[in-house]
Parts: C-alpha cells; sequence; structure tokens
C-alpha cells in the first residue's frame, strides 16, 4: 500500500512551499488504511485547498486506490 504514502508525498511536496518539511506515514489495519500528513504550519491552507477542494480530491483518489484492494482509506491533515 505504499502507493497511497507515495502519491500523498509527491503531491504534498509538489503544493508545499516546504516541502522538507512534509511527513507522510502509513497506518495499515486489517480492513483500513490511515495515511497520516504532516506539513509546515504555513503550507497547511495550500494543502487544504479553497474550501478544502485540494483535500477532498486527495481523499477521493486514496479511496478509488484503496477499493482496489478491498480497503477504506482515510487521510488525516495533521498541524
Amino acid at each position: 500500500m505504499s502507493a497511497m504514502k507515495d502519491i500523498v508525498e509527491i503531491f504534498a511536496k509538489t503544493l508545499a512551499e516546504k516541502p522538507d518539511q512534509v511527513q507522510v506515514r502509513e497506518i495499515e489495519g486489517e480492513r483500513t488504511v490511515v495515511i497520516e500528513l504532516r506539513v509546515a504550519p504555513e503550507d497547511l491552507g495550500k494543502i487544504i485547498g479553497r474550501q478544502g477542494r485540494i483535500a477532498r480530491a486527495l481523499r477521493l483518489l486514496l479511496t478509488a486506490m484503496a477499493r482496489k484492494q478491498n480497503k477504506r482509506a482515510v487521510l488525516e491533515i495533521l498541524e
């Protein structure tokens, strides 16, 4: 499932002004995969996007990737 982690990391590093502070952690359970994303506080708005559009798009992409493996994906954006 590291492909989901890689996708989130690539998107976050592309959007962030401080890509060196992007941290992505994957926690895999039996039926659920949790992706934790940490960015610099000043990059938080860019990762979330206007009205949450970018975060919603990332979550939709992760959901599609996880469904192929009969799992559920959760993206947590942490400060």
